[in-house]
């Protein structure tokens, strides 16, 4: 399941073993094209990590900035709060399969 992220929940977030998370923005429509292969993903990996949708104009725009990202969509897959890896763009639901299998 895809949630909802907000700069609150940075706390809770950073302790979890894998979180992935999509930074985007409504305006952005290749951002809005990779929201429900995210979310599909998330189904398909529930048992592996977290997965977290975060609008960078609407309750994660400290985080967004804290994180670098310059662009969206900007997808981080973090470790216990750290950065491992991050995708920019919508490359299609095969290659985020594949950017989470390399670091999962």
């Amino acid at each position: 399941m895809l949630k909802d992220f907000k700069d609150e929940n940075w706390e809770e977030i950073k302790n979890e073993d894998v979180s992935i998370c999509q930074y985007s923005a409504t305006w952005c429509s290749p951002c809005q094209s990779l929201k429900p292969i995210m979310s599909k993903i998330s189904d398909q990996y529930k048992d592996k990590a977290n997965f977290y949708y975060a609008d960078i104009e609407e309750g994660a725009l400290n985080h967004g900035s804290q994180m670098g990202v310059r662009g969206v969509p900007t997808t981080i897959l973090f470790r216990k709060g750290v950065e491992v890896d991050r995708l920019v763009g919508n490359p299609g639901e095969a290659k985020v399969k594949e950017f989470i299998d390399k670091n999962i």
